[in-house]
């Protein structure tokens, strides 16, 4: 098949299915994968040295639960990393990062975090808190103009995806992205396709899980600082962080070569997808590396960057009606059993990003195939991983 025709073809299933794929999530239950700014935050963990590895036999497990996830669902290619304070890391760069190009995936490459930039997102509206700017239950409509119910929805029920407020990924949407896949959206316009939208449901009565309420948070952080959201983003967690190798990109052409290539089987084969991060925005446009992710799934799950009561009602969470697998979703954070972070998916990709608190323990998946019916790859890696290690401290 010429380039052109996979292009096409692409773009075909893309506006196809670009409300399903725009949940950037896969929906199936846990069970069914397996059963004010504080100081730079230190990069590596405490106990956790560049050098150290972890014991062969664990290494050697941790391998072949990636390659059996991958050989599962067909994924061209992945980047996973566990690190375990006191005991050592273990990383592996398997498969292909583009199937045409024959190029392999690579420790360094930066790949989308997809919904993971929710977590981002939010930690920046409760930093707003910390400083007083905002009111968790301050109503949305005071900082947003046009939501529905915006009177009676709190900033705290978007970030818990407890709001009833629509989707943006309606007719309207679908139209024009299909129109024109390569077409760069902005936060504003994105949110516009929401604005005076039916509610889903009232208020605080259900828990389904959008972008549109992590992309209302973004616009909620554009009104109160008064800085767009990339440069609020940058000051306020990326370079505490020292997260040099994340970015917030809303245009593919500004990713860095050689990247992975997203793919959506067809027929049991892997379809390239065309790669749109502006179809996310605040809820899904960041691009990170291995490394950067570590750091951030650990700051998350800790609250590096938070005051200490903020983080310990960050972590009030609830089941999901619909969403990601998590057992608890909570303020833009979700729970695993006992591991703490985000996960996401979207055209073509997946990601997962927990850490441990009693353990100390991180792990981190990148996976480059997404839209597998009823599963999760890189949450399925994650959960396998966390098998591992449960194992090893247990045997």
């Amino acid at each position: 098949m010429g380039r052109n025709c996979v292009f096409a073809r692409s773009v075909r299933l893309a506006a196809a299915s670009v409300a399903a794929a725009l949940l950037v999530v896969s929906c199936s239950p846990p069970d069914a994968a397996r059963d004010s700014v504080t100081s730079p935050f230190s990069s590596p963990s405490p106990g956790v040295s560049a050098q150290d590895e972890l014991p062969d036999k664990m290494q050697s497990a941790l391998q072949d639960q990636l390659a059996q996830v991958m050989q599962r669902y067909g994924v061209p290619g992945a980047a996973a990393g566990v690190w375990v304070p006191g005991e050592g890391t273990w990383q592996a760069a398997s498969g292909t990062a583009d199937v045409a190009g024959a190029v392999p995936v690579s420790p360094g490459m930066a790949w989308p975090l997809r919904s993971i930039t929710k977590s981002y997102t939010v930690t920046l509206l409760l930093q707003l808190a910390d400083q007083g700017l905002v009111d968790l239950d301050d109503a949305a409509g005071q900082y947003v103009d046009g939501v529905t119910n915006g009177d009676r929805i709190t900033l705290r029920q978007l970030a818990a995806m407890s709001s009833g407020n629509a989707d943006y990924t309606g007719a309207e949407f679908a139209d024009e992205y299909g129109q024109d896949p390569a077409r760069i959206f902005t936060l504003a316009e994105l949110n516009g396709f929401v604005l005076g939208e039916p509610a889903q449901f009232e208020p605080g009565t259900q828990r389904v899980y959008t972008n549109a309420n992590t992309n209302l948070i973004g616009a909620v952080i554009e009104k109160v600082t008064g800085q767009p959201y990339s440069e609020v983003l940058s000051e306020h967690v990326l370079e505490p962080l020292q997260l040099s190798g994340t970015t917030y990109l809303t245009d593919a052409a500004d990713w860095g070569q050689p990247h992975p290539t997203g793919y959506i089987a067809q027929d049991g084969v892997p379809e390239p997808q065309v790669e749109n991060p502006s179809i996310f925005a605040a809820a899904g446009s960041l691009f990170s590396t291995l490394e950067d992710t570590r750091v951030w799934a650990e700051a998350l799950a800790t609250g590096a960057l938070l005051d200490a009561d903020t983080q310990e009602e960050r972590l009030a969470g609830a089941p999901l009606k619909t969403g990601p697998p998590y057992d608890q979703y909570a303020l833009g954070i979700g729970e695993t059993r006992g591991w703490w972070g985000h996960n996401g998916e979207g055209i073509g990709f997946t990601s997962a990003a927990f850490h441990d608190p009693a353990s100390g323990a991180t792990i981190v998946a990148f996976m480059n195939e997404s839209n597998v019916p009823g599963a999760h790859p890189a949450d399925e890696a994650f959960r396998s991983f966390a098998e591992v290690l449960a194992d090893y401290r247990t045997g």
